[in-house]
């Protein structure tokens, strides 16, 4: 049986490059395994801020094709970078469907590049419930650029701009009802609009209905730019490197330290919910008289929940 390893040991060992370190500190962090409470502070004391880049899109879309390709031209920068990809849950492990990133495999032996798969586990929105712990452990290692690839993208699955400070969002040519897409969220979400695939008929009719549904929405602040690529060539990617290049510039550092300074509530709050969440079932489980009306239907939950919370 493994021993824990002292936090702050382990903490500085990431934040020193070691790449065991940071899986473990993630582990850590993702399961709530011994010392996550330890760790999380001195973590985020640790941590250095990252331009996190967001990639999403319908599955099928070629967005890993698309983040392998971009960390091709990351590296070639000569910056580290590193991935944290959302896969679906397995139904039969509980762990990522996907998680082997097989076209990730050539950067395997690149010491700048860092790729972790998770599982969603069921949580709607794009992004895992411990999607921002395992992010701040790879902040916590001096990725100056972290790509967070997600499950898809439908009318719950948004988080990825919460999370992100600029978010690509991917389409192929016949990418289907823009209504829909609309309702998805997705113009409101994309700040580069990326038109994969774009070997295939249909690509610039795909950019030419993206482009118009964006008029709609009027005067913006930042004009997405739309992208023609082809990922399994790495076809366009380096325009896309250049608009993430552009929008950084865009937001400043100014912009960018509010941004992040909304997060760190939106976590605060997200924080608080799991706590009071834990504390919930303690206090159930202390107060069976209440729970067994409420099972038994002699009592309403909104009643029952109020006199344990002692309303």
């Amino acid at each position: 049986m493994s021993v824990t390893p002292d936090p702050s040991t382990l903490v500085s060992a990431a934040a020193s490059g070691d790449r065991r370190a940071l899986a473990r500190l993630i582990s850590i962090l993702e399961d709530r395994r011994e010392g996550h409470d330890e760790v999380l502070p001195l973590a985020f004391a640790a941590a250095r801020p990252a331009h996190r880049i967001g990639i999403t899109g319908a599955p099928g879309s070629g967005k890993s094709t698309l983040t392998d390709a971009l960390i091709r031209v990351i590296r070639e920068s000569g910056g580290p970078v590193a991935v944290l990809a959302v896969d679906p849950t397995s139904p039969f492990t509980g762990g990522a469907v996907l998680g082997d990133r097989v076209r990730m495999q050539e950067h395997v032996l690149d010491a700048g590049v860092y790729v972790r798969s998770m599982a969603s586990r069921g949580h709607m929105g794009g992004l895992s419930a411990a999607a921002p712990k395992a992010l701040l452990a790879l902040e916590t290692a001096r990725f100056p650029f972290v790509i967070i690839e997600t499950v898809g993208v439908g009318q719950d699955e948004v988080e990825v701009a919460a999370a992100a400070d600029t978010v690509i969002v991917v389409v192929t040519p016949g990418w289907g009802d823009g209504i829909q897409a609309a309702k998805a969220g997705i113009l409101e979400i994309g700040d580069i609009f990326v038109v994969n695939k774009a070997d295939r008929p249909g690509a610039d009719d795909a950019a030419a209905e993206l482009r118009a549904m964006l008029a709609l929405g009027g005067e913006l602040d930042w004009e997405p730019p739309i992208i023609k690529t082809v990922g399994t060539k790495a076809s366009g990617v380096g325009e896309v490197w250049d608009a993430i290049e552009v929008h950084r510039e865009h937001l400043g550092a100014e912009g960018l330290d509010k941004a992040r300074g909304r997060r760190r509530r939106a976590e605060l709050e997200t924080a608080l919910v799991e706590i009071l969440r834990e504390k919930a079932k303690e206090i159930a489980a202390r107060s069976g008289a209440v729970p067994t009306a409420v099972e038994a239907g002699d009592l309403d939950p909104w009643t029952g929940a109020r006199r344990l919370a002692g309303g």
